[in-house]
């Protein structure tokens, strides 16, 4: 086996990690004071102006295939990627990628929505979450009713990511009862303005979800995505996209945040010595190290078995769940070696700590990747040790 990354990976990795220390922590105390008067971190010119520093220099649609003007990037390099990005909470992304489920649109829906979302001139959010059905995605109750020519919604979401800033969504609603979610689900893309409207759902976070009402929406047939009753399948693949991602980038913040206690325990001075010379701080951090390196193995072995063309859910279910639950005891640990300042907002780690916690619940929450990684093992889906095969 070979851990190494090839000078072309390397130098990909490298420049990312630049352009986030050159271009992005220097905006860390500016997007805290905003956070804290209640503002966005960053701004929409701001953000596209950054997104434009990278492009120029190549970084547009990371995973998006070269046929569309991404650069078509493996699972293993963008985890890497999306490590780097952590290093900072900058609210940072790199433009010019879709969600993948846009890929199955027919020719004219991509001509408009497709192709203007990778450009960055559309903005999509994806809507299957509903007040009564969160991790059974099988339970929701939106319905669209077919009328003449004319599918009519009906229904609400919450909790949907850019709901707030989309002008189209991607909603998936029943149009079979009896099929339901054998059958009876379908997608449709339905703009802003065809009738639904948002509503901005405050968290203890900096990000801002959003409920999506539609009340007697009515979408034209050439608005559904895929087939009609096909939709619950695209929803599994969009959910199960790339969920290696979110931990590998709580790998980046938890390396920063690790960085910041090692700082603090060698300067910080109680009964005439560093901290650092405390057997308790020691072993905080020592845990921590062990954790990170242990999370990085299972992120980057879970891409590269999508890379590899294996069937990666139960590898990337491991790594979702132990992302989330060591990131939210390593920023715990880093609070408490940083003692009463690390509660305050003067530095970043109580946002650190909020932030984190949503990945215990986000895509999957921990007790929904327990039931698939123990199901996966007691059904005999995955073996015991079957690691390498």
């Amino acid at each position: 086996m070979d851990f190494s990354l090839s000078d072309e990976e390397r130098q990909i990795r490298d420049w990312v990690r630049t352009f986030v220390q050159k271009e992005l922590v220097p905006l860390e105390q500016e997007v805290l004071r905003r956070e804290r008067a209640h503002q966005p971190g960053l701004t929409t010119d701001e953000l596209t102006e950054l997104r434009e520093k990278a492009r120029k220099s190549g970084f547009w649609g990371v995973q998006t295939p070269p046929e569309y003007g991404g650069m078509g990037l493996s699972a293993v390099m963008t985890a890497l990627l999306e490590a780097e990005l952590g290093r900072t909470f900058v609210p940072f992304s790199f433009g010019g990628s879709a969600d993948n489920i846009l890929f199955h649109a027919n020719d004219e829906q991509k001509q408009r929505y497709l192709l203007p979302t990778i450009e960055g001139t559309r903005k999509s959010c994806f809507a299957i979450t509903e007040p009564g059905a969160g991790s059974d995605a099988k339970a929701i109750r939106t319905t669209a009713r077919k009328e003449g020519g004319e599918w009519v919604i009906n229904g609400e979401k919450t909790f949907i990511t850019g709901g707030n800033e989309a002008d189209f969504v991607m909603v998936f609603a029943v149009t079979d009862p009896e099929k339901g979610a054998n059958g009876g689900v379908t997608c449709f893309l339905v703009d802003r303005d065809m009738g639904w409207r948002s509503e901005y759902i405050d968290t203890m976070g900096e990000w801002g979800p959003a409920s999506l009402i539609f009340e007697n929406v009515r979408v034209p047939e050439s608005q559904v995505l895929g087939e009609v009753g096909q939709g619950f399948a695209l929803a599994m693949q969009w959910i199960g996209r790339g969920r290696y991602l979110l931990p590998a980038r709580a790998i980046g913040s938890c390396e920063r945040l690790l960085s910041m206690a090692i700082d603090h325990a060698n300067t910080r001075e109680t009964f005439g010595a560093p901290i650092a010379e405390r057997q308790a701080i020691q072993w905080m951090i020592a845990d921590s190290g062990v954790e990170i390196e242990a999370l990085r193995w299972l992120v980057l072995h879970a891409a590269w078995q999508v890379d590899s063309g294996l069937d990666s859910r139960h590898a990337q279910s491991i790594a979702k769940l132990y992302g989330g639950q060591k990131a939210n005891e390593i920023v715990d640990r880093v609070l408490q070696i940083h003692g009463g300042m690390g509660y305050t907002r003067e530095l970043p780690v109580e946002r650190w700590y909020r932030e984190l916690r949503l990945l215990r619940i986000y895509e999957g929450t921990d007790e929904i990747q327990r039931r698939t990684i123990a199901r996966n093992l007691l059904k005999g889906h995955v073996k015991v040790g079957g690691t390498l095969g």
